[in-house]
């Protein structure tokens, strides 16, 4: 008889087309492949904070549960990283002159849903962020250094100084992941959620898209 596949890599094997769907949307691609502006990269910043504004926010209280817990790690914190990010992007009024897309707000009325409810849930969220940041993240602010001239400022983001091996963190991570005390029915019902983030993600990268589209038509 077959071994069980472990619950990380059906997630991982389960949401594969959905993550790289999300990687190659148009926006995303063309920022990717030097085709995007410094006004691009600046608005995907823009709505990451509004983003890991409420995913971080989650993250306090779900300190308390015993199952979700397991996966915080104070060395993922983002968003003190995106705050000096946009200050030298934008300037020190940055908070006054962004504003969350549509697909962005209904991203994070969902974290703020499931966040104050259901655990596994919230390790979707968390799971699809922060391993994403780790992963593909650390290329993609690489590649942002060389296209706009960046030092370390504008591009904090992308950097986990305080995790020395990202690919030992992952590993770790799903050890906890296969660890989780979720039934078959609710390790679907993660998977689902997972699934459901990468639509969120995608969407946003449309919305990006249609709001530059929109600024050149007006200008």
């Amino acid at each position: 008889m077959a071994e069980p596949i472990p619950f990380s890599a059906a997630l991982r094997e389960r949401s594969s087309s959905a993550h790289s769907g999300s990687e190659h949307a148009g926006f995303m691609s063309d920022l990717m492949q030097g085709k995007g502006t410094r006004e691009d990269y600046v608005a995907l910043v823009a709505q990451h904070w509004f983003i890991y504004e409420a995913l971080e926010a989650v993250t306090e209280r779900m300190r308390r549960d015993p199952v979700a817990s397991v996966f915080i790690s104070d060395k993922l914190t983002r968003l003190p990283a995106l705050e000096a990010d946009l200050a030298f992007l934008i300037g020190p009024d940055w908070r006054e002159r962004i504003e969350p897309l549509p697909t962005t707000r209904r991203y994070v009325e969902r974290i703020n849903r499931v966040g104050a409810t259901w655990p596994g849930g919230f390790v979707a969220h968390h799971y699809t962020r922060y391993l994403g940041d780790l992963s593909g993240g650390l290329f993609i602010g690489r590649l942002m250094q060389r296209q706009f001239g960046f030092d370390t400022n504008g591009i904090g983001f992308y950097v986990f100084g305080d995790i020395a091996d990202p690919r030992a963190f992952k590993d770790v991570y799903r050890e906890q992941l296969d660890a989780a005390p979720w039934d078959a029915a609710e390790q679907e019902r993660v998977i689902d959620e997972v699934l459901v983030a990468y639509r969120f993600n995608t969407d946003l990268f449309v919305d990006l898209a249609a709001a530059k589209e929109s600024a050149a038509v007006v200008a």
